[in-house]
């Protein structure tokens, strides 16, 4: 490896690398798609490893890649952090859209984390419903949801899934109930299909009373908690209540309801401290750990498949009997 720093080519890569594209990198940057190219080739065989695959209609960051996009993404972050300390300007504050629910009860309690990372960065939340416009509205970074594989914009980062489960006060429902017959059906107008989902998924037809609905799910839950009546909603949303027993489960399993959780940037020159803040997203996602206490849900993948390498009649052991599912608890999406 060279000396110096090949700068010109480490910038070029992280532009490819955010947006996935050469020829978006080459207009970003100002100059041909393979001039694009030659730089990326060039930091390749100085760093003796392969960054991206090339494919026919498509290039993607290999894992060294992809590591290596975090890493830089973050020594951009600094630099420019540097620069401002210099002139003795504070970092404009990163500006992300979110909705209620999601920002209050998932982004928020996690937002030190992000901060201590950054130097202190400041993050304004800011809730919305309706579709970012960046040419518009003065954010840096936004969420939004949309079916799983049907991204709301082209690049957007796919995040958690959604999957809802019911929950009540125990003062209506006793902690040993399962199901929600005879209770009040409470859920959010920006998500006015979860019940329907639920009860399909339960093999059982949709109660003829429409449920109860709020602006947002923020105010379902707490109309749950005031004993109004069950609320359905993502597990890890209500944690919190269902460690201190404000709340109680009424289903084993949450229900997948298709949709999952996108991060928006910019479509052009988002601001190094955006693309951070997506990287982060992404490795708190990774480590995150179930409300009812599991291993974060890549470990648990791991050991399913390490279980399933080695089945018991496989060693000439019985097979065990067979246990019932243990609950999940996933993300829903919403503002709500």
């Amino acid at each position: 490896m060279r000396n110096s720093l090949p700068l010109e080519s480490l910038w070029a890569f992280h532009v490819v690398a955010n947006t996935g594209s050469l020829t978006a990198a080459a207009a970003r940057l100002g100059v041909t798609q393979p001039a694009v190219s030659r730089r990326l080739r060039e930091l390749e065989a100085d760093l003796g490893v392969s960054l991206v695959r090339r494919g026919a209609n498509a290039l993607r960051l290999t894992e060294e890649g992809g590591r290596f996009a975090a890493a830089i993404g973050e020594g951009f972050v600094r630099i420019r952090r540097a620069i401002e300390a210099l002139s003795n300007r504070p970092p404009a504050p990163l500006r992300v859209r979110a909705y209620t629910t999601w920002a209050q009860r998932w982004l928020i309690p996690r937002l030190a984390r992000f901060s201590a990372r950054h130097a202190g960065l400041p993050v304004e939340v800011v809730t919305s419903t309706t579709p970012v416009d960046f040419a518009r509205d003065p954010v840096d970074a936004a969420i939004r949801t949309a079916p799983g594989g049907r991204p709301p914009a082209p690049g957007a980062t796919r995040l958690q899934a959604i999957a809802v489960a019911p929950f009540a006060s125990p003062a209506i429902a006793p902690p040993t109930r399962r199901g929600v017959a005879g209770l009040t059906l409470l859920g959010s107008l920006v998500r006015p299909n979860d019940w329907a989902t639920w009860f399909i998924a339960q093999g059982e037809p949709p109660p003829a009373a429409a449920p109860l609905l709020f602006e947002s799910t923020t105010l379902a839950i707490q109309a749950a908690l005031e004993g109004l009546g069950a609320v359905i909603c993502t597990p890890g949303f209500v944690a919190p209540e269902l460690r201190r027993r404000r709340l109680v489960r009424l289903a084993r399993d949450a229900v997948p309801t298709g949709d999952r959780y996108w991060l928006l940037l910019p479509p052009t020159a988002p601001r190094p401290e955006a693309l951070a803040f997506r990287s982060w997203l992404l490795e708190e996602i990774a480590a995150e750990i179930e409300p009812d206490g599991t291993a974060p849900r890549k470990q648990r993948i791991e050991r399913k498949e390490a279980r399933r390498s080695v089945r018991p009649e496989a060693i000439g052991l019985a097979s065990p009997a067979r246990r019932p599912p243990r609950g999940k608890a996933t993300k829903e999406s919403e503002p709500r």
